[in-house]
């Protein structure tokens, strides 16, 4: 089966990036909202004017409540981020809200222990679609490691409506970690990354069973981590190079199955 779903992906041409621009948040995700960009810390936001480059302005939270935010979505004047007490156990994760245009925290959701660790969520198609990931060593639980990291749809209550666990050929290549962004695209695919490997992993939903479709690979110029779609320009992502600490934009080929 695994040689199938192999043999079944495509390899498409590299992503060409489009510009860099610095920015000291840039640890774990980038997020455009179509007006501004902002680079993700753990525990903090910069809002950036997207031509100059300049932090407009900045959220500093407390580090002890905020261990681990990882991946944030721009909705009208919101950031909603997935959060996590990674690499702390048993894992625990929750939804934080900001407005953009105070650039402050407005509210929370506790999701408690389950599935993982939240690493990125989504709204698509009237629902909230969440990445739990799961570890092998550091931040993992005894009895699971990657391959328990699962796709869950909830409602817009949280109320879940199913869940997906991912092609056993790309957790091979998030192993020991797990996939640190995600986001649905314009082409009705979901377009994911791990940890560390300059990939984008394009998977669908599957037409039967609990196991996602792998489509195709893409290679980009970043390490993984936390992604999100310009909402100006349908193909182009931004995503992080986090060691020279800057957020990077990247046009992606489009995705054509014969």
């Amino acid at each position: 089966m695994l040689a199938v779903l192999l043999a079944t992906a495509l390899a498409l041409p590299a992503a060409t990036e489009v510009r860099r621009v610095p920015a000291e948040d840039a640890r774990q995700g980038a997020v455009s909202d179509g007006r501004h960009l902002y680079a993700v810390d753990n525990a903090a936001i910069s809002k950036i004017d997207p031509a100059s480059g300049r932090v407009i302005a900045r959220w500093q939270g407390d580090k002890a409540a905020f261990k681990h935010m990882n991946a944030c979505i721009a909705l009208k004047d919101r950031l909603v981020c997935a959060a996590s007490n990674y690499p702390d156990v048993p894992m625990a994760s929750s939804i934080e809200w900001f407005d953009t245009r105070a650039m402050k925290h407005v509210a929370s959701r506790s999701l408690g222990p389950g599935r993982g660790s939240l690493t990125w969520l989504d709204w698509h198609g009237g629902s909230w679609w969440a990445c739990f990931a799961n570890y092998d060593g550091k931040g993992g639980e005894p009895g699971r490691d990657h391959r328990l990291t699962t796709l869950v749809r909830f409602d817009r209550n949280f109320a879940e409506q199913g869940a997906w666990l991912f092609p056993p050929e790309v957790l091979d290549r998030m192993a020991p970690y797990s996939s640190s962004g995600g986001a649905w695209g314009a082409d009705g695919r979901l377009y994911v990354t791990g940890h560390d490997r300059p990939e984008l992993y394009v998977v669908a939903l599957p037409e039967a069973g609990s196991i996602l479709r792998h489509v195709a690979t893409i290679p980009i110029p970043t390490n993984g981590q936390a992604i999100a779609w310009d909402p100006k320009d349908r193909r182009l992502l931004w995503s992080i190079e986090r060691k020279a600490r800057e957020l990077v934009a990247s046009r992606i080929p489009d995705v054509v199955e014969k």
